[in-house]
């Protein structure tokens, strides 16, 4: 992969890309917010593993699909989730603005427990 490729595959989506990506199952899309903040509304496709779980499950999500996409409420936490991935290798990209932007931009939420990856260990 060249250094366009690299670049290309780390600079942030927007919400419109991450849920076409995650709607063609081109993507993963992974909500790293708590359980409670999940169920309160999240992107139909994402499935939830906090911030605090990322690590111990990159493994299994890395395995599922050819790209990640993390996001949270508004962007930070699904930032340190792309340096965790970063710093074990895997590429990952992060949704520019959260759920936030995602809201603003009126895409398609979802309420409940939707999925969850399981947990290591």
């Amino acid at each position: 992969m060249g250094f366009l490729d690299r670049l290309r595959r780390a600079s942030p989506l927007t919400p419109a890309a991450a849920a076409a990506g995650a709607q063609q199952g081109a993507l993963l899309l992974v909500d790293v917010r708590e359980p409670a903040e999940y169920q309160t509304g999240h992107a139909p496709e994402a499935v939830n593993v906090p911030l605090s779980q990322v690590g111990s499950v990159l493994g299994d999500l890395s395995g599922q699909h050819a790209e990640i996409a993390f996001v949270c409420r508004s962007g930070a936490r699904s930032a340190l989730a792309v340096r965790t991935a970063a710093r074990s290798g895997i590429a990952a990209r992060n949704v520019r603005g959260g759920m936030l932007a995602w809201q603003r931009a009126r895409l398609p939420t979802a309420a409940g427990h939707g999925s969850r990856v399981p947990t290591v260990g």
